[in-house]
């Protein structure tokens, strides 16, 4: 195996985990009720829902498993988040707003990541990539 391959599956498990461990807490009390607060229609519906496009995507990307439709479900993720959570143009306090911004920046930072994945798939040391093998 090449150190690009090992590198790789690092980089798709440190992406992937990130997700998976954002994606679980989607699904308390405590975050759909911050979500509500803070203007997110029926964040009781899709807060949760995020949450399964965070896991399925995270636990996607990081074995490399159906990795292009994980990929795009962390981008339907991510966009909506994006725009509509850290809207750091709203906010009035400044220290409030660098904050959102710092958020806002991140993630995309992390759909560009996404969108890379999506086109360029897992690479070697992935589910995705033995079963091609396999195939033939």
């Amino acid at each position: 195996m090449r150190t690009s391959s090992w590198t790789l599956l690092a980089g798709r498990a440190m992406f992937g985990s990130l997700f998976v461990l954002s994606g679980l807490n989607h699904f308390s009390i405590e975050t759909i009720a911050a979500a509500s607060l803070n203007g997110v229609p029926a964040a009781v519906l899709l807060v949760p829902a995020s949450g399964l496009l965070c896991v399925f995507g995270g636990v996607s990307a990081a074995l490399g498993w159906r990795t292009r439709l994980g990929a795009t479900a962390l981008a339907l993720f991510l966009v909506p988040v994006t725009l509509f959570v850290h809207h750091f143009w709203d906010l009035a306090s400044s220290q409030a707003a660098l904050a959102q911004q710092a958020q806002f920046m991140k993630n995309v930072a992390l759909l560009g990541a996404a969108l890379v994945l999506r086109e360029l798939g897992p690479g070697p040391l992935s589910v995705d990539d033995f079963r091609r093998r396999r195939s033939f």
